[in-house]
């Protein structure tokens, strides 16, 4: 079964706000403060007006035992998703590589 690709991809902030910060049971600003980043930055993850950064990919791995390439995967095909309808690449050529 593949995604439904007019779906949107989830970003990581949805997930980190529904479900793995109510699991912990701590508050927005002690999480902020065990990853080292400001509250406001850790609000605008939530929010989904901010991306995971790598940086900050490395902690939240550290912190809820997953790879970082399971949050930064995420943000990818979010950011991939919304640029592919938001570039207009219809000057770009296709090219075929040469056999």
């Amino acid at each position: 079964m593949s995604r439904n690709q007019d779906r949107c991809p989830t970003h990581p902030g949805e997930i980190l706000r529904e479900d793995v910060i109510p699991a912990t049971r701590k508050s927005k600003t002690e999480i902020a403060q065990m990853l080292g980043i400001s509250r406001q930055h850790l609000h605008d993850i939530l929010a989904e007006r901010k991306p995971v950064s790598p940086e900050v990919a490395v902690r939240l791995a550290k912190m809820f035992g997953t790879a970082p390439l399971f949050w930064i995967r995420m943000q990818g095909a979010y950011d991939a998703w919304h640029a592919s309808r938001e570039v207009d690449v219809s000057a770009v050529p296709t090219l075929i590589a040469a056999a």
